[in-house]
């Protein structure tokens, strides 16, 4: 793991510094998505190199098998990095979870029920048209003729 870490940038030790327990716990969710957008590129840096090399040494060296050994250091910091990325996940969830919390509790403090108002007296209102409809002779011819149409429209789509 020293050896590993003896081969890391500065940018990449000051991350790995960053993301000791006791620090992690101490971040709030704003800086802990920072934090973990920061790990997430350095993770994506090392797997997309480590692919690179893997395929490109894969030719030279005659196969899948004998080439992996020549990637071992971009394979060993892909994987460090996998596995702080998960850490910080784990953190960035219990935060996120709590901030959640938090918002509900708040939310239901402020949704106590409040007196309801006196009820209002009862008005009967008077319909302002007529609950049956008119029967005309004219009245009946017209929904009939609209039912048609309506059907011969339906059967048109039905059949096509």
């Amino acid at each position: 793991m020293d050896a590993l870490l003896g081969t890391l940038g500065e940018t990449e030790l000051a991350v790995v510094r960053e993301v000791r327990p006791d620090r992690l716990t101490s971040l709030d969710e704003d800086e802990l998505i920072a934090l973990h957008t920061r790990v997430r590129r350095h993770r994506d840096k090392y797997v997309k190199q480590y692919r690179r090399q893997a395929a490109a040494s894969i030719e030279g060296a005659g196969g899948r098998g004998k080439a992996h050994a020549r990637n071992a250091r971009a394979r060993a910091k892909a994987e460090l990095f996998e596995n702080i990325l998960a850490g910080v996940s784990r953190q960035l969830a219990v935060a996120a979870q709590a901030s959640a919390d938090a918002l509900h509790a708040q939310r239901l403090a402020e949704e106590q029920p409040k007196p309801a108002p006196p009820p209002a007296p009862v008005t009967r209102l008077k319909p302002q048209r007529p609950t049956s409809r008119p029967n005309s002779p004219d009245l009946q011819k017209r929904r009939a003729s609209t039912r048609a149409v309506n059907a011969r429209r339906q059967a048109r789509r039905d059949s096509a």
